[in-house]
């Protein structure tokens, strides 16, 4: 239904989407996570021609909609968009502000129109609502408007950016479960959300957006359960990264060690885990590795489980299948198995991981 080709958008001082290519199938569900400033929007809006791609091309049924010959209001029609910020009009009934598109674009009889809106808030749960003004309703009613009126110009997808964001907690609910019903008749739709739980159980498709584009696509099993890339896992398992890079023994030690205690400081890591941390660096890293390496080249990974409460210390000395750990001196060995729950090393990437709680 939807093909994304080598799609670009660049802002003077950000390139949210730098290479995205994907195809979006009839009948996806598709959620759109990852932190703030990663394009999730951006995606959405270059989709639906709100924003124009710097490069690349974006097709629908076929059609390059991203062609300066394409007729941009025509395919708009095809696309139902639904804001955090519902846009509804505040001097139009609610059964006016859903016939509104219809009869102005697609050129549909009153009758008709009014007959489909009361289809539609009937859908929503909304009947009782017709003749009230958008500023009658709480967030959560404006909200489930904004998607009958979506939904009115009967369009092929919908795309909904962040529809709960703007809402109170006690609102979410209502939305969501209108999405949901959506979901189960087949509808297309693509949703930029922050809400784990909800992204897991309406979508066949998930999207963590990263690094300028789609980093990992997969089913909301695979990206919940067993993400295949570090920055999904992380995301999804709320990890706190600290990344240390040594060119050399004359790195700075002290500095290194006062990183650790500062990461620890800004995320609320426990006093007794971050020592434990900074003991396991110098034993491990300073006393064990760089000794035994004619030009170390290392790479120190240290991830804050908010769920776990532990830390994990992530050692890489690009050594794959040499475990310089069973070098290391009888008391070091002694103290790392003493501030640790577990300590694990893989031949496949020569990496040496430490569990400190």
């Amino acid at each position: 239904m939807i093909k994304l080709e080598h799609v670009k958008k660049v802002y003077p001082n950000v390139t949210p989407l730098s290479d995205v290519s994907t195809e979006i199938h009839d009948g996806d569900v598709i959620s759109v996570i990852g932190p703030s400033g990663t394009g999730k929007s951006t995606l959405l809006r270059c989709i639906n021609l709100l924003e124009r791609p710097d490069g690349g091309r974006i097709f629908l049924d076929n059609e390059e909609i991203t062609s300066p010959k394409c007729n941009v209001p025509k395919v708009r029609q095809k696309m139902g968009m639904v804001f955090q910020s519902f846009n509804l009009f505040g001097h139009l009934t609610v059964i006016e502000n859903i016939m509104l598109s219809p009869v102005k674009l697609k050129g549909v009889s009153r009758q008709s129109a009014f007959d489909e809106g009361m289809k539609l808030l009937r859908q929503v749960g909304l009947a009782d609502k017709m003749l009230n003004y958008p500023h009658e309703l709480s967030g959560g009613q404006k909200q489930r408007i904004a998607i009958a009126r979506a939904l009115a110009m009967n369009p092929t997808v919908i795309l909904f950016d962040e529809p709960t964001s703007a809402l109170d907690p006690t609102m979410v609910g209502e939305v969501q479960a209108v999405i949901r019903d959506l979901a189960k008749i087949g509808k297309t739709m693509m949703i930029v959300t922050h809400e784990m739980n909800f992204a897991r159980t309406v979508s066949n498709r998930v999207f963590y957006m990263d690094e300028g584009g789609i980093y990992e696509d997969g089913s909301p099993e695979q990206i919940f359960s067993s993400p295949t890339r570090d920055k999904t896992r992380r995301f999804i398992q709320r990890l706190k990264v600290l990344e240390i890079e040594i060119n050399g023994r004359d790195y700075d030690f002290p500095a290194a060690v006062a990183s650790i205690e500062n990461y620890c400081r800004k995320n609320l890591v426990a006093h007794r885990t971050c020592n434990r941390l900074q003991l396991a660096f110098e034993e491990l890293v300073q006393q064990t590795l760089l000794p035994r390496l004619d030009d170390p080249d290392v790479n120190v990974v240290i991830e804050y489980s908010e769920e776990k409460n532990e830390a994990a210390m992530n050692v890489n000395c690009n050594l794959k299948s040499v475990n310089l750990l069973e070098t290391a001196d009888e008391l070091s060995l002694t103290v790392l198995k003493g501030i640790t729950s577990n300590i694990e090393y893989s031949d496949e990437d020569g990496i040496i991981r430490l569990i400190v709680s």
